[in-house]
């Protein structure tokens, strides 16, 4: 059990963050990925000294990309800190080394899904920050994303199932319990705590956009703009996953009425009719969701809008191919896809 010495303004906010939240139940089984760096070092110090107090069975697990040459080491590092704490220590290597971010974020939760359900963890917990759903509120801003991109950094939801891995009734959720705390105050954190930190160079390559966005956009904006600019951004993130957990729910509802599928046509239908009817905001969310159904690569704004018009269009009217080919064209109140 912990002293009271040790008890830290940060152990507290989180304590209390995953008890408002409900994020991490007692007694639960947890794999909580460990990099090295700060926020997973934190992470994993904090959730070692609450555990007297929720009773979880924590567990680490490494993936280790092989970008840096000392990625061995870092590795061996963290192995030897999960010895030390008497955890239960899962080390992955990456037979071939991913080329982007988006490579290696997908093969890390592909990791970390197949660790938790063949060691028949619940909940796999990443050391995301506030600092990083600002981050990525912008990096999403920056490419076009609407609101379910700004707000993709949520507080949990269910992990990708590995296809490898056949134990697929073992529901495991990915919990992200930090985003109300800064990437400065894990620093200060692990600082205080004596934490040794596995310093990863490849954060400071502005070859990628996230790192820069990190080094050089905030720091400008809370320089020229708004000091507050981390908070301001997570705090926005929050507002946006209220409102497109609602949006979702409302456009379930209208795909069910809106949507068919009959034996003797091409697949699902739209009654643009119903459709007519609704907000725009949700004729789009509606079009997209049957968009993902068809077509062979997610779709884009401009897949949606040029579907979105067919619902006020002239009978016979159509679209170009999407791609795989598929055209969607209106007949009386229906649009179907031929």
């Amino acid at each position: 059990m912990m002293n009271s010495a040790s008890w830290t303004p940060l152990h507290a906010q989180l304590h209390r963050t995953l008890k408002v939240r409900q994020l991490l139940p007692l007694q639960q089984r947890l794999l909580v990925a460990v990099s090295g760096g700060q926020d997973s070092m934190s992470l994993i110090k904090l959730l070692l000294d609450l555990q007297p107090k929720w009773g979880w069975d924590l567990a680490i697990a490494h993936c280790d990309h092989r970008w840096r040459s000392d990625s061995g080491a870092n590795a061996d590092y963290i192995e030897q800190l999960a010895q030390s704490w008497q955890l239960s220590f899962y080390r992955q290597t990456a037979q071939q080394i991913p080329k982007t971010e988006a490579d290696a974020r997908h093969w890390r939760y592909q990791v970390l899904s197949e660790i938790a359900l063949t060691h028949n963890y619940d909940y796999v917990v990443t050391g995301h920050t506030k600092s990083d759903r600002a981050e990525t509120l912008l990096y999403n801003l920056i490419r076009g994303s609407g609101s379910d991109g700004l707000q993709a950094l949520t507080w949990k939801r269910p992990i990708d199932i590995a296809a490898n891995v056949n134990n697929t009734n073992h529901n495991i959720g990915l919990v992200r319990p930090m985003l109300e705390i800064l990437r400065s105050q894990t620093g200060q954190f692990c600082q205080d705590q004596q934490l040794k930190i596995w310093e990863d160079s490849t954060n400071e390559d502005l070859s990628y956009a996230r790192n820069r966005i990190r080094t050089e956009l905030i720091p400008y904006l809370q320089t020229h703009f708004n000091p507050q600019t981390e908070q301001a951004l997570a705090q926005t993130a929050e507002l946006l996953q209220a409102e497109v957990d609602y949006l979702e729910q409302t456009t379930e509802q209208l795909y069910q009425q809106a949507v068919s599928t009959e034996p003797e046509s091409s697949g699902l239908k739209i009654n643009r009719l119903i459709l007519r009817q609704a907000p725009l905001a949700l004729q789009r969310r509606v079009m997209r969701r049957w968009l993902q159904q068809i077509l062979p690569t997610s779709p884009s704004f401009e897949h949606i809008e040029k579907l979105t018009a067919l619902i006020s269009a002239p009978n016979r009217s159509q679209t170009d191919p999407f791609p795989g080919g598929a055209i969607a064209k209106v007949d009386h109140q229906w649009i179907e896809r031929f």
